[in-house]
C-alpha cells in the first residue's frame, strides 16, 4: 500500500505501542525530552515532534527521519519524562521498524549498526578490528579515526586476532531464529 508521506496510519501507531509497549497517547508534548536531548542539535526533528508525528500516525515521516538514526540511546528523555515513557525505547522501535523497511536515513550509522552485527554473529562478540574494517568497505571511509588506532593498540585496546567466545553456536542460533521470525 503506497500512501503520501502526510497519510494517517493508524496501523503504525499501534505496531509502535505494540513493539515498544509503550502508551502514546500519554505524550502531552511538555518538550522535557528534546530539552534534556545531547544530540538533538543534530536531528532533523526534535525528539518531541518524533513523538508526534508517531501519535498522528505518519509512518514515513518517522521512518524516515535522520532523528531515529542519530539518537545516542542515552535515555535522558526517558527519565525526563513526567509520564514515564520509555522514549528511548520507542525511538530504538523505529529504528528497527525503518530497518525491516530498508529505510536508512543515515548510511554510516546504518553500515556501523550492520557491521556491528555481522561481527557479533561471526565471533559471538565484537571483534573491534574487523568491525572496522568490515565499515571502512561499506562506506569507503578510510581514514575515519585512523589517528586513534595507533594508541588503541599501544592500550590493548584493538586486538588483531578475533577471539570467538565458546558457545558461538548459540549466538549464531539467535541471527537464525531472528532471520525466520523476519520472513
Amino acid at each position: 500500500m503506497t500512501s503520501s508521506p502526510k497519510a494517517f496510519d493508524s496501523d503504525f501507531i499501534n505496531e509502535v505501542q505494540r513493539e515498544s509497549e509503550q502508551n502514546l497517547a500519554l505524550c502531552y508534548q511538555c518538550g522535557n525530552c528534546t530539552a534534556g536531548c545531547p544530540v538533538s542539535f543534530a536531528y532533523d526533528y526534535p525528539v518531541n515532534q518524533i513523538m508526534r508525528l508517531v501519535q498522528a500516525g505518519r509512518r514515513q515521516e518517522a521512518l524516515s527521519s535522520h532523528a531515529i538514526w542519530l539518537c545516542s540511546s542515552c535515555e535522558t528523555c526517558t527519565t525526563r519524562c513526567p509520564n514515564d515513557i520509555d522514549v528511548a525505547r520507542i525511538m530504538d522501535v523505529l529504528r528497527h521498524m525503518a530497518r525491516r523497511e530498508n529505510i536508512v536515513s543515515e548510511k554510516a550509522v546504518g553500515a556501523f549498526w550492520k557491521a556491528f552485527l555481522e561481527s557479533v554473529e561471526k565471533h559471538g562478540r565484537v571483534f573491534e578490528l574487523g568491525l572496522m574494517a568490515n565499515y571502512v568497505s561499506k562506506t569507503g571511509r578510510m581514514f575515519t579515526d585512523v589517528d586513534l588506532a595507533p594508541m588503541a593498540l599501544r592500550k590493548g585496546k584493538l586486538g588483531l586476532k578475533a577471539h570467538d567466545i565458546k558457545k558461538i553456536a548459540e549466538i549464531r542460533g539467535i541471527f537464525d531464529r531472528y532471520r525466520e521470525q523476519k520472513q
